[in-house]
């Protein structure tokens, strides 16, 4: 048994890799800021939240962290807290970085001061390749080019586990983990918004699912099957950095695409950038039509990953089809309905 420590474990990552860590047999804490969820609605919903210990932490305060650690005493350290949503970092920039990068900064450095043998996880992201150019397939060592206040606030969170890495014998793993979803993301991200659309198309409620960039491309999987990478990461003799990802980059128009044909819809697209829409083809009804105050000041068009390494190294490869995860979410919310994500 381990003792292991999830900061973010309110979150869709979180709560996966809380479930697997439980069932290993390891004693999991989780964190949780105040202000924040208190119902713990995920780990609920996976039926693990009485399993779990929790902890009041603010990652921008060190003196709390440091008590925190001090107190738990973890062997491993799962760092998934965050300002995640990378709209929002275009509004709030300065508190996504605080989180993000000087958060993690807080965290390192409490970690060399309470428990210096810990091993420790870095939540990075694809979004730190950013411009990418043509349609490369990214792996280990791509260029970083970040164009959000997101992308650059967990890019220098990336290299501040690599300096402690390097400086202080740090036990750090860095996983670039490309886009993954479930059916327990976040209703502000564009998969489950397109989901949740989908899901109040099925019963039958009006309106009409209002999108941003259709054509931005990303390397979508399933979130159980990233958090599995995490913990063959993290269980390896030498500390490293992995690309997780499965080879596959699909438009926001094809992800839409598949969910409505996941309720029998097939739609037909028309038009072009802010006028473009799409019909059912069956009926006419209308479906999908742009919005343009979803499209972001810098748009990142392109990203798709290469898991190579994880293969070779870890035996790690997905396995679940784009088709099946969104079928799974759009399921999921047709079966499970919440407040409508469709506009008038």
């Amino acid at each position: 048994m381990a003792r292991v420590l999830i900061t973010g474990i309110s979150g869709q990552d979180g709560a996966f890799l809380a479930r697997q860590l439980l069932a290993r047999g390891d004693e999991v804490w989780g964190t949780y800021r105040r202000g924040a969820e208190r119902t713990f609605s995920r780990p609920t919903a996976l039926g693990i939240h009485e399993q779990l210990r929790y902890a009041l932490v603010d990652m921008a305060e060190a003196g709390n962290l440091i008590r925190t650690l001090d107190r738990i005493q973890p062997d491993a350290i799962y760092h998934l807290a965050a300002q995640s949503f990378v709209g929002d970092s275009f509004e709030q920039p300065t508190y996504t970085f605080d989180v993000n990068a000087t958060g993690t900064a807080r965290l390192l450095d409490a970690v060399r001061t309470v428990t210096p043998r810990a091993r420790v996880y870095q939540a990075s992201t694809s979004e730190m390749f950013g411009d990418v150019r043509g349609e490369a397939v990214l792996d280990e060592d791509g260029a970083f080019r970040p164009r959000s206040p997101y992308a650059i606030s967990k890019l220098a969170a990336h290299h501040l586990v690599g300096v402690h890495r390097d400086a202080y014998g740090l036990f750090g793993c860095r996983g670039i983990l490309f886009n993954h979803e479930s059916e327990l993301r976040g209703t502000e991200f564009v998969t489950r918004k397109i989901t949740r659309a989908v899901g109040a198309v099925a019963r039958d409620e009006p309106g009409v699912l209002a999108l941003g960039n259709l054509d931005a491309r990303r390397d979508w999987g399933y979130a159980p099957e990233y958090v599995d990478a995490m913990i063959r990461m993290m269980t390896q003799d030498t500390p490293d950095d992995y690309v997780i990802a499965t080879g596959r980059a699909a438009s926001v128009r094809e992800f839409a695409t598949l969910a409505f044909a996941a309720i029998g819809v097939t739609l037909a697209w028309s038009g072009r950038d802010a006028d473009e829409v799409a019909h059912d083809a069956a009926t006419g009804a209308l479906r999908v039509r742009v919005d343009p105050t979803f499209w972001r000041p810098a748009e990142v068009g392109w990203l798709r990953g290469d898991a190579s390494k994880a293969a070779r190294q870890l035996g790690w490869t997905a396995t679940t089809a784009l088709e099946s995860l969104v079928r799974r979410m759009v399921e999921h919310d047709v079966r499970t309905p919440t407040a409508s994500s469709l506009s008038p």
